[in-house]
């Protein structure tokens, strides 16, 4: 008896084999035979599959354009100081701009004296100007008054000429450093604009260096724009009433920026005298920090929009659980005519059970092809960037077979328990 055991157990893997395959054969000529009833019961669950490939790719691109814009906006390692800096809410932006101490020049240059030897600083004002040149307007370029370190803060690449020089800065030249936009617009077939000049408030301004293109950022162009020293910046517009600060530790240093940081921290708490234990005056915002809210705010996003899209999934899986339950009606006579020759209930259970399956996985694979191909599409046409990420792919696919799995269970389930003489004499 003991030795009879193994031959069993090969009997049954091979008879289990042989139930799975004759399945399998019996559900794919189902849907063979029925092509177009196959295909559109399977649209449901390829929309759903394709609306959430969509919907990943779009928050993934999201992420990757924030990423991209917050690495263009800070640099790699710096970060800023200003009254207040970073998202918040209406309650807090009043208290802080009651309490908060308005960063001036003055704070720039003392933190420069103090901190001159670990940390590059530089002011960053902001204001808009519509820019000329002989008959030629951009309306609403972005004029920004900041020191000759800025470039360096900042990891800003100038592809035709330089940034503006410290002696620049300190005698107040009238010296811009341009976006593409300014460049292309007030200097349309110039090669280079180097060396030429432009009006900003209607006063002259040399062009010393053009920038690499941006692109946009949220839906504004970050190449309209024109650097210039501080000093010539607050001889057009005066002195602002509140200034942000950029910071990054010098490379030769060796601090990181959590170091460099907290000494300008440190350096500020003691001009504003503040006591241990009190607040800063004053606000900051990293790259890290941007990331982290923007990461947050995407995740709250996907928690919402992507079970939305699920829904399709589950509204695919009740159009297949009605067309294998129809099924199952046109199949009775044959059902019974199975169950006479000695099928089981299992044999009959796997057979409407593998085709909702497949039919669902089906759906799954095409409408994982389908929401790639539209993301390829949309990248080309719309010039955002968008990725199919491996998450998705597996979720959709996972979902689809689940849905396959419980939409089949039931007309399964149902088409197992047909007593045979009964459903041999179904017409």
């Amino acid at each position: 008896m003991t030795a009879a055991r193994p031959q069993e157990r090969v009997y049954g893997q091979v008879r289990l084999s042989y139930q799975f395959s004759s399945a399998l054969g019996l559900a794919w000529d189902s849907i063979r035979s029925h092509k177009l009833r196959s295909f559109l019961t399977l649209l449901g669950v390829i929309i759903g599959v394709a609306s959430v490939i969509l919907v990943g790719s779009a928050i993934d691109g999201l992420g990757l354009y924030a990423e991209q814009s917050t690495a263009k906006a800070f640099g790699s390692e710096s970060y800023i100081v200003a009254q207040m800096a970073g998202p918040m809410s209406r309650r807090e932006f009043l208290r802080k701009q009651q309490v908060n101490h308005p960063m001036k020049l003055a704070d720039v240059r003392y933190l420069q004296s103090v901190n001159n030897d670990t940390t590059m600083y530089s002011p960053y004002a902001q204001n808009q100007s519509d820019t000329k040149r002989e008959g030629l307007t951009l309306e609403e370029t972005s004029i920004f008054g900041v020191s000759a370190d800025l470039a360096e803060i900042r990891d800003t690449t100038v592809v035709d000429g330089r940034f503006f020089t410290p002696a620049e800065e300190t005698s107040g030249y009238n010296v811009a450093v341009v976006g593409d936009d300014v460049k292309t617009t007030l200097f349309p077939g110039v090669e280079s604009p180097v060396g030429l000049t432009f009006k900003i408030q209607n006063i002259d301004f040399t062009i010393v260096g053009v920038l690499e293109r941006l692109g946009s950022s949220f839906g504004r162009s970050q190449d309209n724009s024109a650097y210039i020293p501080i000093t010539a910046y607050n001889r057009l517009y005066g002195a602002s009433a509140s200034v942000a600060i950029f910071g990054r530790p010098r490379k030769e240093s060796g601090l990181t920026m959590a170091q460099s940081l907290d000494l300008t921290r440190v350096a500020l708490r003691n001009k504003l005298h503040e006591r241990p234990g009190e607040d800063d005056r004053f606000d900051f915002i990293t790259p890290d920090a941007v990331r982290g809210f923007i990461d947050s705010l995407l995740s709250v996003v996907a928690a919402v929009v992507v079970p939305v899209t699920l829904i399709s999934l589950v509204v695919g899986g009740i159009v297949i659980m009605n067309i294998m339950l129809v099924s199952v009606t046109e199949r009775t006579r044959e059902i019974g005519i199975r169950k006479a020759l000695g099928a089981r209930r299992f044999d009959i259970m796997l057979q409407i059970l593998i085709e909702a399956v497949i039919m669902a996985f089906s759906g799954g694979a095409m409408g994982v092809l389908l929401g790639a191909l539209v993301t390829m599409v949309l990248t080309q046409v719309s010039g955002f960037t968008l990725r199919v990420t491996p998450f998705y792919v597996l979720l959709s696919v996972l979902v689809s077979a689940t849905v396959g799995i419980v939409s089949g269970w039931y007309p399964a389930l149902k088409a197992s328990k047909l007593d045979p003489i009964v459903a041999l004499r179904a017409e």
